[in-house]
Formats: structure tokens, C-alpha cells, sequence
């Protein structure tokens, strides 16, 4: 299970998100073949531009309990300031693409940022 974490400003647009998964899936040496589901928290759950990247992608969209992305913070690589600020959550974006992954999830390409979106990709076992 492949699953790639978005966080985001308030209105982002949905070619904004999809320039931020394209660039970490490079990063991450994945072809957007190879991902499973597109992941953010439930309060993002009014994001036109979340829902439309993932609609654009044909991926499923996988919105995040606040619970779940609690339990996987010790998980993440990074941790924003801003984010925290915003959310109470150090990750958004590696939390919720960890949080979706299921089992035994890993990490496979820390937060980038760009343009006001967040992006990471996880892997795990699955539900």
C-alpha cells in the first residue's frame, strides 16, 4: 500500500497539488502508477483542490481521523512550525499518507513543500 499525504492552505488549487505529488513521487523514485491512495486529514475534508487532484489522479481519497494522525507523529521525519500553529499538528502532510498506509508504515519520501501545499508518500501493509 502506497499512499501519498497532502496538506495544504486554505483554497489551493488542484494543479498546485498535483505539481507537489508529481515532484515527491520523483523524489521518491515511484511512478504515479505504483500509488494506492491520495490521504488528508478529515478537517481538509472541504478542499476543493484535495478532492479534484485526487478525482484528476483516479485515486481514491482517503480522509485521516485527527486520532490517527496523532498516534503517527513519532513517525514523521519533520515537523513545521507553521503547521503546528495552524493544525495543533506538527505533520499534516507525512502523518496523514502514514496514517493511511494501514500496518507497519513507513516513510518513503519526507514532507516538501512548495507553492502552499505539503506532500509526502508512505508505505505499509495495508488495512
Amino acid at each position: 500500500m502506497i499512499a501519498v499525504g497532502i496538506g495544504c492552505r486554505r483554497g489551493s488549487p488542484a494543479e498546485r497539488i498535483a505539481a507537489a505529488i508529481g515532484e515527491a513521487l520523483a523524489r521518491a523514485g515511484l511512478p504515479s502508477s505504483r500509488v494506492d491512495a491520495l490521504a488528508a486529514p478529515d478537517f481538509k475534508a472541504r478542499e476543493a483542490g484535495i478532492a479534484a487532484a485526487a478525482a484528476n489522479l483516479g485515486l481514491p481519497l482517503r480522509l485521516v481521523e485527527r486520532s490517527r494522525l496523532d498516534a503517527v507523529q513519532a513517525l514523521c521525519a519533520t515537523s513545521s512550525a507553521a503547521a503546528e500553529r495552524a493544525t495543533g499538528l506538527g505533520a499534516v502532510a507525512e502523518a496523514a499518507a502514514l496514517a493511511a498506509c494501514g500496518r507497519n508504515p513507513v516513510l518513503v519520501q519526507a514532507r516538501i513543500a512548495r507553492d502552499g501545499v505539503t506532500c509526502a508518500v508512505a508505505r505499509g501493509d495495508g488495512a
